[in-house]
Protein backbone atom coordinates (compact mmCIF):
# COMPACT_ATOMS: atom_id res chain seq x y z
CA UNK A 1 0.00 0.00 0.00
CA UNK A 2 0.89 3.60 -0.30
CA UNK A 3 2.13 6.86 1.86
CA UNK A 4 -0.21 9.17 0.83
CA UNK A 5 -0.18 12.94 2.28
CA UNK A 6 -3.35 14.98 1.96
CA UNK A 7 -3.25 18.44 2.57
CA UNK A 8 -6.81 19.81 3.13
CA UNK A 9 -8.43 22.68 4.63
CA UNK A 10 -11.47 21.37 5.32
CA UNK A 11 -11.43 19.35 7.97
CA UNK A 12 -14.49 17.11 7.00
CA UNK A 13 -13.11 16.45 4.13
CA UNK A 14 -9.65 15.79 5.42
CA UNK A 15 -10.93 13.51 7.74
CA UNK A 16 -13.44 11.37 5.55
CA UNK A 17 -10.89 10.82 3.01
CA UNK A 18 -8.09 10.35 5.45
CA UNK A 19 -10.47 7.69 6.95
CA UNK A 20 -11.29 5.99 3.83
CA UNK A 21 -8.20 5.70 2.69
CA UNK A 22 -6.83 4.31 6.19
CA UNK A 23 -9.48 1.36 5.95
CA UNK A 24 -7.90 0.79 2.68
CA UNK A 25 -4.79 -0.13 3.99
CA UNK A 26 -2.92 3.14 2.72
CA UNK A 27 -0.38 5.13 5.17
CA UNK A 28 -1.74 8.53 5.15
CA UNK A 29 -0.56 11.85 7.14
CA UNK A 30 -2.01 14.89 6.65
CA UNK A 31 -2.05 18.80 6.81
CA UNK A 32 -4.25 21.70 7.27
CA UNK A 33 -2.11 23.86 5.26
CA UNK A 34 0.07 24.50 2.42
CA UNK A 35 3.14 25.59 4.46
CA UNK A 36 2.53 22.28 6.91
CA UNK A 37 2.16 20.28 4.15
CA UNK A 38 5.55 20.97 2.84
CA UNK A 39 6.96 20.49 6.03
CA UNK A 40 5.15 17.39 6.40
CA UNK A 41 6.53 16.79 3.04
CA UNK A 42 10.34 16.85 4.19
CA UNK A 43 9.45 14.21 7.01
CA UNK A 44 7.58 11.77 5.91
CA UNK A 45 8.77 11.14 2.04
CA UNK A 46 5.23 10.23 1.02
CA UNK A 47 4.58 8.13 -2.29
CA UNK A 48 1.92 10.79 -3.78
CA UNK A 49 0.45 14.05 -2.56
CA UNK A 50 -3.13 14.33 -2.56
CA UNK A 51 -3.53 18.53 -2.49
CA UNK A 52 -6.61 20.81 -2.42
CA UNK A 53 -6.46 23.83 -4.43
CA UNK A 54 -8.60 26.05 -2.09
CA UNK A 55 -5.59 26.76 0.92
CA UNK A 56 -5.22 29.11 3.33
CA UNK A 57 -2.39 31.17 3.03
CA UNK A 58 -0.25 29.46 0.56
CA UNK A 59 -2.68 27.95 -1.90
CA UNK A 60 -2.86 24.89 -3.84
CA UNK A 61 -1.12 26.04 -7.13
CA UNK A 62 2.04 27.39 -5.19
CA UNK A 63 2.57 24.49 -2.95
CA UNK A 64 2.56 22.72 -6.66
CA UNK A 65 5.02 24.68 -8.51
CA UNK A 66 7.33 24.43 -4.89
CA UNK A 67 6.93 20.84 -5.01
CA UNK A 68 7.88 20.48 -8.79
CA UNK A 69 10.93 22.47 -8.42
CA UNK A 70 12.54 19.64 -6.82
CA UNK A 71 10.46 16.54 -7.08
CA UNK A 72 8.64 14.19 -9.51
CA UNK A 73 6.41 13.87 -6.44
CA UNK A 74 3.04 12.45 -8.00
CA UNK A 75 0.58 15.05 -7.54
CA UNK A 76 -3.36 14.77 -7.55
CA UNK A 77 -5.50 17.92 -6.99
CA UNK A 78 -8.90 17.92 -4.88
CA UNK A 79 -11.42 20.79 -6.15
CA UNK A 80 -14.57 21.38 -5.86
CA UNK A 81 -15.46 22.20 -9.23
CA UNK A 82 -14.36 20.24 -12.26
CA UNK A 83 -14.47 23.26 -14.59
CA UNK A 84 -12.99 25.79 -12.20
CA UNK A 85 -10.15 27.81 -14.11
CA UNK A 86 -8.12 26.48 -10.96
CA UNK A 87 -7.73 23.24 -12.16
CA UNK A 88 -6.26 24.40 -15.50
CA UNK A 89 -3.93 26.47 -13.42
CA UNK A 90 -3.40 23.53 -11.48
CA UNK A 91 -2.25 21.07 -14.46
CA UNK A 92 0.03 23.51 -15.65
CA UNK A 93 1.93 23.74 -12.17
CA UNK A 94 2.68 20.08 -12.72
CA UNK A 95 -0.71 18.07 -10.79
CA UNK A 96 -0.81 15.11 -12.65
CA UNK A 97 -4.61 14.63 -12.36
CA UNK A 98 -7.31 16.27 -10.33
CA UNK A 99 -10.40 14.91 -8.47
CA UNK A 100 -13.83 16.81 -8.18
CA UNK A 101 -14.68 16.84 -4.77
CA UNK A 102 -17.31 15.14 -3.19
CA UNK A 103 -15.81 11.90 -4.20
CA UNK A 104 -15.86 8.24 -3.00
CA UNK A 105 -12.66 6.82 -1.25
CA UNK A 106 -13.37 4.02 -4.26
CA UNK A 107 -12.74 6.73 -6.94
CA UNK A 108 -9.94 8.37 -5.15
CA UNK A 109 -7.84 5.39 -4.58
CA UNK A 110 -8.89 3.89 -8.39
CA UNK A 111 -7.00 7.35 -8.98
CA UNK A 112 -4.19 6.91 -6.81
CA UNK A 113 -3.23 3.38 -8.63
CA UNK A 114 -3.13 4.73 -11.91
CA UNK A 115 -0.98 7.75 -11.09
CA UNK A 116 1.36 5.29 -8.98
CA UNK A 117 1.29 2.50 -11.27
CA UNK A 118 4.63 2.90 -13.96
CA UNK A 119 3.98 3.05 -17.06
CA UNK A 120 5.46 -0.23 -18.87
CA UNK A 121 6.46 -0.07 -21.96
CA UNK A 122 7.31 -3.23 -24.25
CA UNK A 123 10.29 -4.74 -24.62
CA UNK A 124 10.20 -5.64 -28.75
CA UNK A 125 13.76 -4.93 -29.06
CA UNK A 126 14.14 -1.61 -28.75
CA UNK A 127 17.26 -0.24 -27.05
CA UNK A 128 17.19 0.93 -23.35
CA UNK A 129 18.00 4.10 -24.04
CA UNK A 130 17.04 6.03 -27.34
CA UNK A 131 18.30 9.65 -28.54
CA UNK A 132 15.70 11.58 -30.71
CA UNK A 133 18.37 14.77 -31.66
CA UNK A 134 19.73 16.45 -28.45
CA UNK A 135 16.79 14.13 -26.49
CA UNK A 136 17.84 11.01 -24.90
CA UNK A 137 15.33 9.07 -23.19
CA UNK A 138 16.05 6.43 -21.33
CA UNK A 139 12.94 3.73 -20.92
CA UNK A 140 14.48 0.97 -18.31
CA UNK A 141 15.11 3.82 -15.91
CA UNK A 142 11.89 5.89 -16.61
CA UNK A 143 14.08 9.07 -17.01
CA UNK A 144 15.09 11.73 -20.14
CA UNK A 145 17.92 14.12 -20.92
CA UNK A 146 18.36 16.76 -22.85
CA UNK A 147 22.23 17.48 -24.07
CA UNK A 148 23.19 15.17 -21.53
CA UNK A 149 21.55 17.64 -18.57
CA UNK A 150 18.83 15.44 -16.88
CA UNK A 151 15.08 16.62 -16.86
CA UNK A 152 12.60 16.56 -13.99
CA UNK A 153 10.04 15.33 -15.46
CA UNK A 154 6.42 14.57 -13.29
CA UNK A 155 5.18 10.90 -14.24
CA UNK A 156 2.81 11.74 -16.29
CA UNK A 157 4.97 13.64 -18.51
CA UNK A 158 7.21 11.22 -18.48
CA UNK A 159 4.73 8.74 -19.64
CA UNK A 160 3.40 10.77 -22.20
CA UNK A 161 7.11 11.15 -23.61
CA UNK A 162 7.53 7.33 -23.40
CA UNK A 163 3.95 6.57 -24.93
CA UNK A 164 4.63 9.35 -27.95
CA UNK A 165 8.26 8.09 -28.81
CA UNK A 166 7.49 4.39 -28.92
CA UNK A 167 5.28 5.22 -31.97
CA UNK A 168 6.76 8.09 -34.01
CA UNK A 169 4.61 9.98 -36.53
CA UNK A 170 2.02 8.07 -35.66
CA UNK A 171 -1.30 10.77 -34.33
CA UNK A 172 -2.90 10.00 -30.77
CA UNK A 173 -6.12 11.48 -30.36
CA UNK A 174 -6.48 13.32 -26.55
CA UNK A 175 -8.69 10.33 -25.56
CA UNK A 176 -6.18 8.04 -26.86
CA UNK A 177 -3.64 9.51 -24.82
CA UNK A 178 -5.97 9.70 -21.96
CA UNK A 179 -6.92 5.83 -22.19
CA UNK A 180 -3.39 4.82 -22.40
CA UNK A 181 -1.28 7.42 -20.51
CA UNK A 182 -3.76 8.55 -18.06
CA UNK A 183 -5.91 4.94 -17.86
CA UNK A 184 -9.60 6.72 -18.44
CA UNK A 185 -10.89 3.82 -20.54
CA UNK A 186 -14.09 6.63 -20.12
CA UNK A 187 -13.99 10.11 -21.94
CA UNK A 188 -11.87 11.91 -19.93
CA UNK A 189 -10.63 15.89 -19.65
CA UNK A 190 -8.80 16.75 -22.75
CA UNK A 191 -7.52 19.64 -20.52
CA UNK A 192 -4.86 16.91 -18.72
CA UNK A 193 -3.42 16.27 -22.03
CA UNK A 194 -2.91 19.69 -23.33
CA UNK A 195 -1.38 20.83 -19.93
CA UNK A 196 0.74 17.93 -19.70
CA UNK A 197 1.51 18.76 -23.47
CA UNK A 198 2.80 21.92 -22.43
CA UNK A 199 4.42 21.29 -19.55
CA UNK A 200 6.60 18.79 -21.36
CA UNK A 201 7.32 20.98 -24.53
CA UNK A 202 8.45 23.63 -21.71
CA UNK A 203 11.13 21.01 -20.31
CA UNK A 204 12.21 19.23 -23.87
CA UNK A 205 12.01 22.01 -26.78
CA UNK A 206 14.22 24.81 -27.52
CA UNK A 207 10.96 26.53 -28.85
CA UNK A 208 8.01 25.52 -27.12
CA UNK A 209 6.07 27.48 -29.47
CA UNK A 210 7.42 25.81 -32.47
CA UNK A 211 7.72 22.23 -31.33
CA UNK A 212 10.39 19.67 -32.97
CA UNK A 213 9.02 16.51 -30.54
CA UNK A 214 5.84 16.72 -29.63
CA UNK A 215 3.98 18.06 -32.69
CA UNK A 216 0.06 19.02 -32.94
CA UNK A 217 -2.29 17.88 -35.56
CA UNK A 218 -4.92 20.29 -35.61
CA UNK A 219 -8.20 18.72 -35.33
CA UNK A 220 -6.58 14.97 -34.93
CA UNK A 221 -4.03 15.01 -31.78
CA UNK A 222 -0.32 14.68 -31.24
CA UNK A 223 2.63 13.03 -32.44
CA UNK A 224 6.24 12.53 -31.94
CA UNK A 225 8.51 13.88 -34.86
CA UNK A 226 9.60 14.09 -36.81
CA UNK A 227 12.83 16.11 -36.48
Amino acid sequence: MARLLLIEDDPSVREGVELGLRHRGHEVRTAATGEAGLAALREFRPDLLLLDLMLPGMNGVQVCRTVREESQLPIIMLTARGDDFDVVVGLEAGADDYIVKPARTEVIEARIRAVLRRFEEPGGGRPAVEFHGELAIDRSGLSAAKNGERLTLAPSEMRLLLHLSASPEQVFSRQQLLEHVWEYSHHGDARLVDACVRRLRNKIEDVPGSPRYIQTLRGFGYRFGPL
